[in-house]
């Protein structure tokens, strides 16, 4: 779809921008969701996003946050902001921590070195 936006000039706004609370680091792989969750309360979603190839690339994806001290909420928005084609990035919050963690998050610029990485962790 992105290359599509690009081409074209126009922008993109990302809908469900941290899959639902899969890119938060809140739910675990073989655990079931927490109570009062997305995941928990909405099978539709929970069919759609908890998938084993988005575990495995969730996974992957973890290990590269880690070795760079940063979480898979800060990849996921800060690789989002990194696309000229994404206008804006609205993240919903239900407590004024993830309002924070959202906003910090954006802080991270991602190297044109990350973003190849990424493409590769991706494949």
């Amino acid at each position: 779809l992105l290359p599509a936006i690009e081409s074209y000039g126009l922008g993109l706004l990302p809908f469900f921008p941290l899959a639902s609370g899969l890119l938060t680091g809140k739910y675990k792989r073989d655990e079931a969701p927490p109570e009062g969750t997305r995941l928990a309360e909405w099978k539709s979603i929970t069919e759609r996003y908890a998938t084993r190839a988005n575990w495995d690339a969730i996974d992957r994806l973890q290990k590269f946050c880690i070795e760079r001290n940063h979480s898979i909420l800060e990849l996921a928005i800060s690789w989002l902001l990194s696309r000229s084609s994404v206008s804006s990035v609205i993240a919903g919050a239900t407590n004024p921590e993830q309002i924070d963690q959202n906003t910090a998050a954006g802080t991270w610029r991602l190297s044109p070195e990350d973003l190849t990485e990424i493409d590769r962790l991706l494949c």
